[in-house]
């Protein structure tokens, strides 16, 4: 065992859409996150939520209509709601290919809690969208409750804030269940996002970048490497194009300079990029890794993927 801590940050692609897509797909991420374990790591496990938790948001308001005593639920709500249902697949199909392996290994998924700052201003400026496409009608009733709403094809999505993440409230139960060398599930699709309250965390209304929440938690538990999982091999500049370029590594400062170049789409690369120089900033000798999930191991051992370094 090399005893190296990872956090490996699962994205879209490694979950699916449907609840049959999800559970296939939770046995091919399971394989990928089983072959880092078998190498020797020690490994917590984050993942997004988009389309879980747009969909769990569309249920429990339409919900709402045939049982008028049942208000809508938060989106804090609905966020722990998808952790749990994708935690609940993801632990099971980790399990199984650990013990398929002779690997006998306890699996834990955590609903977490993420601090935010009230007056982050992603509040005044939400740009997230989520759950059904509404009509006239209904958006006026969610402007007239206070949220934003965003003209879209066919009609009106609600929109919500994305803070940034300040502190995850259950590191320690993390950083003890990980020290055990257990397996950890921990801030599926970025925490919920929530406010103190003296002793009281409210949930707050918005959703957390999880590749940020990722960056959080790996440094929350020291980890050495945190390794950001999409569809592509390595991070590129000029994306699609005739004079595409393939990264093998980043400095920090490298990553800034695209950043601000122009080369990483907003919610596809450009949050795992500035997830990756973050940790990669944060102290010296750590290292960020960007690259497919089919590839995980290979980008650990150092055969492909983007490494992110100071």
């Amino acid at each position: 065992m090399n005893d190296k801590k990872v956090v490996v940050a699962l994205g879209h692609s490694a979950l699916g859409d449907t609840f049959p897509s999800q559970k296939e797909a939770a046995k091919h991420s399971a394989q990928a996150i089983a072959d880092i374990i078998e190498a020797g790591y020690r490994v917590v496990i984050t993942h997004s939520n988009g389309t879980q938790v747009g969909m769990i948001h569309s249920a429990m308001r339409e919900h709402s209509f045939f049982e008028p005593n049942n208000t809508v639920a938060p989106i804090s709500i609905c966020s722990a709601m998808s952790q749990g249902y994708i935690g609940y697949d993801l632990q099971n199909e980790i399990r199984t290919a650990l013990f398929d392996r002779g690997i006998y290994r306890s699996v834990v998924t955590l609903v977490s809690q993420v601090r935010v700052d009230p007056f982050d201003p992603a509040f005044g400026t939400p740009t997230k969208l989520i759950g059904r496409v509404m009509d006239k009608d209904d958006a006026d009733k969610e402007i007239a409750k206070g949220n934003f709403v965003k003209e879209v094809e066919g009609g009106y999505r609600r929109i919500i804030a994305t803070p940034k993440p300040m502190e995850i409230y259950e590191k320690d139960a993390i950083n003890a269940l990980l020290n055990d060398n257990q397996v950890v599930i921990a801030c599926g699709g970025g925490g919920i996002p929530v406010l103190q309250q003296g002793t009281r965390l409210k949930g707050a209304s918005g959703v957390i970048e999880k590749d940020l929440a990722a960056e959080c938690m790996a440094e929350s538990v020291s980890a050495d490497v945190l390794l950001l999982l999409t569809g592509v091999k390595k991070v590129c500049l000029n994306f699609q194009k005739e004079n595409q370029v393939e990264l093998n590594k980043m400095t920090v400062a490298e990553a800034k300079k695209y950043i601000e170049e122009g080369h990483f789409q907003k919610g596809s690369m450009l949050p795992k990029v500035e997830a990756a120089l973050m940790f990669a900033e944060s102290q010296l000798g750590k290292r960020s890794i960007i690259t497919s999930l089919d590839s995980a191991l290979e980008g650990l051992e150092g055969k492909t993927g983007t490494v992110v370094t100071l």
